[in-house]
This record gives C-alpha cells, sequence and structure tokens, in this order.
C-alpha cells in the first residue's frame, strides 16, 4: 500500500526519485515551483522540457532531471487548470494532473515521488479544494509508487494538505 506524507519544504530537496512541477504548456519554465526546479536542474530541464511539449492541461510529461541531486532521476512536468470559479472542468483537470503524474511515474519505474500543490498559485485554484483533489485523486488512484510526499511551500499548505490526508483515511 502507498505511504502518504505531507512536508514543509522545498521540492527540488526532497529524498525522492521523481519530482513533480507545476508547469507551463511550453514546458520551459515558469515561476513559482517551476521556477525553483527549472533553477535547481539547470538549463538542460527547459531544453528538454522544449523537446516533449505542448502539454495540455490535465496531462503529464517526463524529463531527465539533470543537476537536481540523486536520488531524484525525473521531473515530472503537469498542467495545471487556471481557476475561472469552478465550473469550467477545473477540478476534474487537476485531478487528472495528478492521475496522470502516477501513471508517468509507473511506467519510468518511479517508487518515491514528491508532488507540490499544483495549480494553487498563480493559477489561483483555491487551496483547500485543492489539497482534498490532490488527496482524494492519490488515495482513488492504482500505482506502484510506495511513497508519496505531498510538499507544502508554506505552513497553511501544509495544513490544508494534512486536513485532507487526515480526513480520507
Amino acid at each position: 500500500m502507498v505511504r502518504v506524507e505531507v512536508v514543509w519544504g522545498d521540492v527540488t530537496a526532497e529524498d525522492v526519485d521523481a519530482v513533480v512541477t507545476a508547469a507551463n504548456e511550453s514546458l520551459l519554465g515558469g515561476g513559482g515551483v517551476d521556477g525553483a526546479i527549472h533553477r535547481a536542474a539547470g538549463a538542460r530541464l527547459a531544453e528538454a522540457g522544449a523537446a516533449v511539449a505542448p502539454c495540455d492541461p490535465g496531462d503529464a510529461k517526463a524529463t531527465p532531471a539533470f543537476d537536481l541531486d540523486p536520488p531524484v532521476r525525473h521531473v515530472i512536468h503537469t498542467v495545471g487548470p487556471v481557476w475561472e470559479g469552478g465550473g469550467h472542468g477545473e477540478a476534474d483537470l487537476l485531478a487528472s494532473c495528478y492521475r496522470r503524474c502516477l501513471e508517468v511515474a509507473d511506467e519510468l519505474g518511479v517508487r518515491r515521488i514528491a508532488f507540490p500543490a499544483i495549480a494553487t498559485g498563480v493559477y489561483g485554484f483555491p487551496p483547500e479544494r485543492a489539497a482534498r483533489i490532490a488527496v482524494d485523486t492519490i488515495r482513488a488512484t492504482p500505482s506502484r509508487v510506495e511513497l508519496i510526499r505531498l510538499v507544502a511551500f508554506d505552513e497553511p499548505t501544509r495544513d490544508l494538505l494534512r486536513a485532507a490526508l487526515d480526513g480520507s483515511r
């Protein structure tokens, strides 16, 4: 059975096989978590992203992790939905991001993966709702991944993810 953990920290410093980045469709890098991952992985990440782009909202694609510290071997790029009030399929697209990342992780043989809070930054997805979708989708998605670490960039996000995780047991 998969173990799900919530931590507060830097997703680029996690001791996992793959990190997920909340990307834009070009996979060339952006702000927030995506920018941090691109800076840590080096310029080759953008080049590799461009080679597999575009990536549609709700989908996921993988590249090597380049300069991220081992054991991280892969970056899984996923494009979250831009929040438009909730009536445009945003919840389904966000759930698809988590499902597709786990599917890609299984294809790569990943056993430990770290996720940021997808779409809650500049894309504006309400953090509490996003936390519930993340946890519910991860719990409902069959995967060979053994450890899923939800990495919060701040205390409020960590608390929302923990509450969602505790409520799903």
